[in-house]
C-alpha cells in the first residue's frame, strides 16, 4: 500500500558485498588498539606471561593484590648459577692479598727482603733506579713512615749492633762488617731556594713571547740530580724505626718495594 512501511521495518537495505562490514575508521582505531597492547604487553613482560600460562588470546592479566604480576603467570627463570663464585673464581681467589715474599701490612704490603741486584745492576740503584724498578714490579717506593712503621713485623737494615733475629744486618767478616740502612720515598733539600730541589735549565734555542715583546731567555745548563735534593734513609733501630740520614738522589742504595693489595696478587709471578 502506497504510504505504508515495509513488514519488518527496515528503511533501506545495503547491498550483501558491504553489509555487516565495518568502516574504514573502526578498522584502523583497532589496528591502533592493537599495535598499543602488544607494545605494552612486551615491554612489561606480560606477553611472555600470557604465552607461559598458555592463556586464550585476548586474556587479561590481573594484578595481584601486592600490585604485581602474579608469579604463576611469569616465565621460569633458569637455575641460578653458584652464587659463591664470581667468573668461576671463589670469594678467597678475588680477596685482595699481598705478591708472595712480602708482608701483608693491613691495607698495603712490604717486600720481606731489599731489592736483589744483578751483577750488572751493581752501583745503579740511585733514587732514579730504584723507584723505576718498584713502578715496574707494580709497586712504589715505600716513604720513610710508612718504613719506620713498619720496623716491628720487617727485618729492616740497621746497624752491626741490632738484633739479626729482627733486623738485617752484616755478619760475614769477609764481606766487611758495615752498617746499613735503606733508602725512603721522602726528600729533603739542604739549601735554601727553589734551585735546591734541580732545574730543567733553559734549553738552547728557547725564545721569548713576541705577542708580549718578551727577550730571548739566556740558555741555562739543566740540573735534574743535585746534590742538594737528597731522599732519607731509615734503619730498624732495634724494631723501632729510626732515620739514618740523608744522601743525594743520584747516590745508590739499598731499597726494598711497597705495593697496593690486589686480587690474585698471590699468583703474581713478574719480576720476583
Amino acid at each position: 500500500m502506497i504510504g505504508s512501511r515495509p513488514k519488518d521495518k527496515t528503511l533501506f537495505s545495503m547491498p550483501a558485498a558491504t553489509r555487516g562490514a565495518p568502516s574504514a575508521t573502526v578498522v584502523a582505531w583497532a589496528a591502533l588498539a592493537i599495535s598499543i597492547g602488544a607494545l605494552v604487553m612486551s615491554g612489561t613482560g606480560i606477553a611472555g606471561a600470557i604465552a607461559h600460562r598458555k592463556s586464550r588470546v585476548g586474556a587479561v592479566v590481573r594484578l595481584g593484590p601486592n600490585g604485581l604480576i602474579p608469579a604463576k603467570l611469569l616465565p621460569p627463570v633458569e637455575r641460578a648459577q653458584d652464587a659463591n663464585k664470581v667468573g668461576g673464581k671463589t670469594a678467597g681467589a678475588l680477596a685482595p692479598t699481598c705478591p708472595p715474599m712480602t708482608a701483608d701490612l693491613g691495607t698495603w704490603c712490604l717486600m720481606i727482603n731489599p731489592y736483589s741486584l744483578t751483577a750488572g745492576q751493581a752501583g745503579d740503584n740511585d733514587y732514579f733506579w730504584a723507584t723505576q724498578a718498584c713502578v715496574k714490579m707494580g709497586g712504589y717506593l715505600p716513604t720513610a713512615a710508612q718504613l719506620i712503621g713498619a720496623a716491628k713485623e720487617v727485618m729492616l737494615e740497621s746497624t752491626i749492633n741490632d738484633n739479626p733475629a729482627t733486623a738485617t744486618i752484616e755478619t760475614d767478616p769477609t764481606m766487611g762488617l758495615q752498617d746499613q740502612r735503606e733508602m725512603s720515598a721522602t726528600l729533603v733539600t739542604i739549601a735554601a731556594g727553589s734551585d735546591a730541589a734541580g732545574s730543567e735549565g733553559v734549553s738552547v734555542g728557547s725564545t721569548g713571547n713576541p705577542m708580549e715583546d718578551q727577550p730571548n731567555p739566556t740558555p741555562e745548563p739543566a740540573d735534574p740530580e743535585p746534590q742538594t735534593l737528597q731522599y732519607v734513609t731509615v734503619y730498624s733501630n732495634h724494631t723501632k724505626g729510626g732515620f739514618a740520614g740523608s744522601e743525594p738522589v743520584s747516590q745508590p742504595e739499598n731499597f726494598r718495594c711497597a705495593f697496593g693489595k690486589v686480587p690474585g696478587a698471590k699468583d703474581y709471578g713478574g719480576g720476583w
